[in-house]
């Protein structure tokens, strides 16, 4: 089923995601959802606070970024395979120089914006069948994962521009907030007044 994207504004977008185990209610049919939404936006990676839960789960398909005719043959191999649930993950490490590259959110439409992230991350996480994996991800592939990882924690991308950038689309964003915007896709808007 599509789920409903949380637009910018909306207070579950800021709140700390919360542990998850094998017991909560219908997570299969939640990350398949997830899933399903994730493919109807156009993302690569979908966040539980996103259709409005504050849980430490997300969901990436990076497959699209294979695409680019920028990669190696190798980061073009990773993306076409990066196809994941994660589930309480952790980063235990962050390394290398870092490099910036403009990133957009379904959460936050017809804004892109230049951020500034570490190449190299080290996670841990657990899967749809609860088992823990540690892996290590760089380059595009990381930078999808911090994406999603600081939705969970409830930071968003445009928290890492500059305060300049910040001036320039606070008109958006507030635009964003009240639905005064066009998505492809289903959203929901935290300040759009009921109508009696």
């Amino acid at each position: 089923m599509i789920l409903p994207i949380v637009a910018y504004g909306d207070p579950v977008l800021r709140k700390m995601g919360v542990e998850i185990d094998k017991d909560y209610p219908n997570l299969k049919e939640l990350i398949a959802n997830m899933k399903e939404t994730m493919y109807n936006a156009s993302g690569v990676g979908l966040a539980a606070p996103q259709i409005g839960k504050a849980i430490r789960l997300f969901v990436i398909d990076a497959s699209p970024f294979a695409e680019d005719d920028d990669l190696d043959d190798e980061e073009r191999a990773t993306l076409k395979e990066f196809n994941r649930v994660y589930i309480n993950p952790k980063i235990l490490d962050e390394e290398g120089e870092e490099w910036t590259f403009n990133e957009g959110c379904l959460s936050i439409p017809d804004v892109r914006e230049d951020v500034t992230r570490k190449p190299k991350v080290t996670l841990e996480y657990q899967d749809e069948d609860f088992n823990t994996h540690t892996e290590v991800l760089d380059g595009l592939a990381a930078r999808v994962f911090q994406h999603e990882y600081d939705h969970i924690e409830g930071v968003l991308f445009t928290d890492k521009v500059s305060s300049l950038k910040k001036r320039l689309i606070k008109r958006k964003l507030e635009n964003i907030s009240k639905g005064k915007i066009r998505a492809d896709y289903r959203m929901r808007f935290p300040n759009l007044k009921k109508k009696k």
